[in-house]
């Protein structure tokens, strides 16, 4: 019970330090806000800036929301190493191999893309050294 009671003005707090940093960065106020439905973006909007129109509804963040999605996916990513370097390093490596091997987004027939790893697997060996 006590914790629900402390919990609610800090999030207030956090939500009215959030809204007047992306203020100062957006240079002049907007017409509306949208946010999902946590009730502290409420609060806090009505502190910095009560004359704006704040929207909260379930579908109205979308928008918001998916813009995170390339974020998400780099999260998702990142599940399985130790550190953001070990994840950088591999990845670096990774990608370049992976454009060697995958063929390019045209339209190609199945024998094109066949001639393509073949090719991309010659020149593979080729680097390595490694003799079949």
């Amino acid at each position: 019970m006590c914790s629900t009671r402390l919990s609610r003005p800090a999030a207030t707090k956090a939500a009215k330090r959030l809204l007047v940093r992306l203020l100062k960065k957006q240079g002049l106020a907007p017409k509306r806000i949208t946010t999902d439905k946590l009730r502290s973006y409420g609060a806090a909007k009505r502190q910095v800036m009560p004359e704006i129109e704040h929207r909260s509804h379930k579908g109205l963040n979308n928008r918001a929301e998916n813009s995170h999605v390339p974020l998400r996916k780099r999260e998702r990513m990142m599940q399985g190493f130790r550190s953001p370097g070990g994840l950088q390093h591999f990845v670096s490596i990774f990608s370049a191999i992976r454009n060697l091997f995958v063929s390019p987004r045209t339209s190609c027939s199945a024998f094109q893309i066949h001639l393509h790893r073949l090719n991309a697997m010659a020149e593979w060996k080729a680097v390595t050294g490694t003799l079949v």
